[in-house]
């Protein structure tokens, strides 16, 4: 079956009937502006500001049933643009008022704000009726909150970005700090971030303190971290290394209080990660399918939450394309007459998302015989370039992803990554 996006335009269209009171509401953090129009775009009645809470949401409704009264309407459609997170209270509350929500995409926003008086002028008020004035011609996509599992999900793997973010900056920073004040020490250890490592910047950071122990002193420091230590001849060389280093002689004591900072900051978000981690395979255990793709070979756990925690049930989606489209990874083109433009990915989607569907290509491509043989079919048979093969892998994937999830079905390889002759 042939996804067609021009399929999804008409039936939103076809959605706004004579009928529907249709809404736009100019999201903000403490309050938000609502205009009204009919299915023609005729503005109706007067704009309303309202609070970001109960006594706000109250009034809103009852602006609401006015309007639907004074112009005797019968359905409502109130639409938003989704400003990071000072949507989520009102769509919910729409929502179990059984309102229909729906969400426009801010760039379109941007894009339409002249249709009204040609003008590039902003202000809450027409951003509102701009709103409302996509909602009829169809550019808007539906709510749909996911159910807990993938809330869960989508939360959790926010949550390991921010705390990779932090290990990361921890890490870099230790670097920093052993180039200036010991950077004999990547001698001795390439891996500044290896076991052993870390155990000597907790035990004796300072060249000056290493120089006056013994290699037994070392060893049993080393011990107390490791049941299987870097060894004599390293415990030697670290030795021999701090009595002629080169590093800073002055402000010791500062930087030893900064050293034990960084290394608490280390400890504290690998903890975190290992507890999100340990979380992530929880949750997926409660997805029916999730189990038969994590069989597949070159497909982890973290990449699939972080789809899963993206873009939601997959087994929701019509088609693969679908999800592509979500991601942002579908094809668009710039043509005029005879000129032809270059085929670019669109990103007007999930950049998460797309980012995932990207990495867990490149480790299938990397470890899945099957998808690394298409690949090279795609890159020495067909002459793409190997960029664009990873591109059109994504799409692969993605249907496989999609198909799977809908026919809860085991992954067989032929079916899905077989080059054509």
């Amino acid at each position: 079956m042939k996804f067609k996006a021009q399929d999804k335009q008409n039936q939103l269209i076809e959605n706004i009937t004579s009928s529907h009171l249709v809404i736009g509401v100019d999201i903000a953090q403490e309050s938000h502006v609502a205009r009204a129009v009919s299915f023609r775009g005729i503005a109706l009645g007067t704009p309303l500001e309202f609070t970001n809470n109960d006594e706000g949401f109250r009034l809103f409704s009852r602006w609401i049933q006015d309007l639907l009264k004074s112009y005797k309407l019968s359905k409502v459609i109130v639409g938003m643009e989704p400003t990071g997170h000072y949507w989520l209270c009102l769509a919910r509350w729409l929502t179990n008022k059984g309102i229909e929500a729906v969400l426009v995409n801010p760039h379109l926003v941007k894009k339409n704000k002249e249709n009204r008086d040609n003008t590039p002028s902003k202000s809450d008020r027409k951003d509102a009726l701009v709103i409302a004035d996509m909602i009829k011609n169809g550019y808007y996509s539906p709510v749909r909150f996911n159910p807990e599992t993938y809330e869960e999900l989508r939360i959790l793997m926010a949550n390991r970005d921010t705390v990779t973010k932090r290990l990361n900056s921890a890490v870099n920073q230790i670097h920093r700090w052993v180039d200036i004040v010991f950077p004999e020490l990547r001698q001795v250890f390439k891996i500044l971030t290896c076991t052993s490592a870390i155990a000597t910047l907790r035990l004796f950071p300072l060249p000056k303190d290493i120089s006056r122990l013994t290699t037994e002193q070392v060893i049993a420091g080393w011990k107390q971290y490791v049941q299987r230590h870097a060894g004599l001849w390293r415990a030697e060389q670290l030795i021999a290394l701090a009595k002629r280093s080169v590093g800073a002689t002055k402000a010791l004591h500062a930087y030893k209080l900064h050293l034990g900072q960084l290394l608490e900051e280390y400890d504290l978000a690998t903890r975190q990660l290992e507890l999100i981690e340990h979380e992530l395979k929880l949750v997926l255990e409660r997805i029916p399918y999730a189990q038969k793709m994590l069989a597949i070979l070159g497909l982890n756990a973290t990449s699939l939450a972080g789809v899963l925690g993206e873009a939601g049930d997959l087994s929701g989606y019509t088609h693969g394309n679908a999800l592509l489209r979500h991601a942002g990874l579908n094809l668009a083109e710039a043509s005029s007459g005879k000129w032809r433009g270059k085929m670019v990915l669109s990103k007007r989607g999930r950049p998460r998302l797309r980012r995932f569907l990207y990495l867990m290509t490149m480790c299938m491509v990397m470890t899945n015989p099957d998808v690394r043989a298409l690949h090279h079919y795609n890159v020495q048979v067909k002459k793409l370039k190997k960029m664009k093969s990873i591109m059109k892998l994504c799409g692969k994937v993605a249907r496989m992803l999609v198909g799977l999830a809908k026919s809860n079905e085991v992954y067989n390889s032929t079916k899905v990554f077989l080059p054509v002759a």
